[in-house]
């Protein structure tokens, strides 16, 4: 739901980064199995652990990468189980028990660094890492998203490549479905595009848990002219915006976009 509180940045930071901390490794645990099972899915195929990034990464043995909010730290594992130098930056002190622990029984070395990622000291924007990438859930936990955006140039060594996959606005901000299958899910045009306000919402993980332990957090629904904007204005040089159909549903709903990649680099 809309709030009219309106709560400060400091105060919707605040009340995420506790939600992300209080219960990340149970929920993890629930959702992907415990790390050992986790770890062996993600050795067994590391490719599908990063399927719809696959294509902008490229060969990234020998590469210097660095996951913003990366969370439990699948990603990083199967980047590392593909020879890349893998730093995550995240608050979450379960994701990072968790990843970690994964980490270990695949028998490969991930850095999971616990800072925001609009505040990392200095001795961490050390402009040298080759691809900067962030996936899925993450840009509507900002209420500015240019720290964001800067925080990724100054990872980035010169010609580095940032790359961004989120929820689309479209699916995201603007249209409401209902409905279990396909064939009778209903999409009702009812959001407003342009709407600034903080929305209060379940935790993404909360359907990992039981009702009662979950917590909620205040989101800021970002429009792709906001997205490409802060990008643009903390520096970046932007390649391409790939829009992306609901491939995971029948054909009524591939017509609308699920999701998007931004793509940009640093000169």
């Amino acid at each position: 739901m809309k709030t009219d509180l309106k709560p400060s940045t400091q105060i919707c930071r605040e009340d995420n980064e506790r939600a992300w901390n209080d219960l990340a490794y149970e929920a993890w645990n629930n959702k992907f199995g415990a790390p050992q099972i986790a770890a062996k899915r993600i050795m067994d195929n590391p490719e599908k652990t990063l399927t719809g990034l696959n294509h902008k990464l490229g060969q990234v043995s020998g590469k210097k990468i660095a996951n913003l909010l990366g969370s439990n730290g699948t990603k990083a594992i199967a980047l590392a189980v593909l020879g890349a130098d893998v730093t995550v930056f995240d608050f979450s002190k379960g994701s990072r028990t968790y990843a970690e622990e994964a980490a270990d029984i695949a028998k490969v070395k991930i850095r999971y660094v616990l800072e925001n990622i609009v505040d990392l000291p200095e001795s961490e924007l050390s402009a040298d890492y080759d691809i900067v990438f962030a996936e899925i859930g993450i840009i509507h936990y900002f209420t500015d998203l240019v720290p964001f955006f800067i925080t990724a140039y100054q990872l980035l060594g010169s010609g580095g490549r940032f790359i961004l996959r989120d929820f689309h606005p479209v699916s995201n901000k603007l249209i409401s479905s209902k409905g279990t299958t396909a064939k009778i899910r209903k999409h009702k045009v009812d959001g407003d595009y342009f709407d600034t306000s903080l929305v209060e919402s379940e935790i993404s993980y909360a359907k990992y848990l039981p009702a009662v332990e979950t917590q909620k957090v205040y989101l800021r629904k970002w429009n792709l002219g906001e997205i490409i904007t802060a990008a643009a204005k903390a520096g970046l040089i932007i390649e391409s915006l790939e829009e992306e159909p609901n491939l995971s549903c029948e054909q009524y709903d591939r017509g609308i976009p699920k999701t998007f990649i931004l793509t940009a680099k640093k000169a």
